[in-house]
């Protein structure tokens, strides 16, 4: 399950581009990586004043898509995070805070999906 994409030429010779998204309720990416270098703060487009030591930042990506919006509500009521990117036509989200919240937020999220909304749930990655 995920998105397809089927590139035809015609009789023309212009490209035609075909997407497709097949349903499935699933978190395909759960990734935290742990105190980062800043350049990846900076690259992220994410708040370079943060105390890289104690900071983490968390990448999830998922489908339907628009279910990212519910998972960065959910990240931001179970812990003291910062959201540094939603983006609920590709399913990812991007949240930076301290190691230990940024934990807590992602367990958080794929515990609901898991359990309540019934998504398969991919392992947590870190590095």
């Amino acid at each position: 399950m995920g998105i397809g994409e089927d590139i035809l030429k015609s009789n023309e010779g212009k490209l035609r581009i075909i997407q497709e998204t097949v349903p499935g309720k699933q978190v395909t990416l759960a990734h935290i990586i742990a105190s980062p270098d800043a350049i990846v703060y900076q690259k992220l487009g994410l708040n370079p004043s943060v105390d890289y030591s104690k900071a983490a930042i968390g990448i999830l990506s998922m489908t339907p898509p628009e279910i990212a919006v519910i998972a960065g509500d959910i990240a931001l009521k179970s812990s003291p995070i910062d959201v540094g990117f939603i983006d609920r036509f590709s399913g990812t989200l991007i949240f930076t805070g301290r190691i230990s919240d940024v934990k807590s937020s992602v367990n958080s999220i794929l515990n609901y999906l898991k359990t309540t909304l019934g998504f398969t749930i991919c392992d947590i990655t870190s590095t």
